[in-house]
């Protein structure tokens, strides 16, 4: 499963963007350097049903923002991502075609 594939598989489990939950997280403070993965994979669990796989993947986005390594990218394994830029706003708003980074909206925090 792609990273961005993990992103939306959340969205729909909780029924909210990945964006959502990430600035939930950063109203809790759990995107600070202090807190460890276990805290912010226990309240996905209790709050939202999250597995620890896609809470882990969210905690990525959290911590790091919205970039991944390029490792995957335009691999043909189950991995595979189509950029190393993820897409947080929703798969009904997602630009389409491999690779589209086009309207990206960038983190600046």
């Amino acid at each position: 499963m792609s990273f961005q594939a993990y992103l939306d598989t959340i969205e729909d489990k909780t029924g909210l963007v990945p964006r959502a939950l990430v600035d939930l997280a950063k109203e809790r403070g759990y995107d600070a350097s202090s807190v460890k993965a276990g805290t912010i994979v226990q309240w996905l669990a209790d709050d939202y049903g999250l597995g620890r796989g896609h809470a882990m993947a969210l905690v990525h986005v959290i911590k790091k923002g919205p970039r991944i390594s390029a490792e995957h990218v335009g691999t043909d394994g189950t991995h595979r991502d189509d950029s190393t830029d993820l897409w947080l706003d929703g798969k009904a708003t997602r630009p389409t075609g491999p690779g589209s980074s086009e309207g990206l909206r960038k983190d600046t925090d």
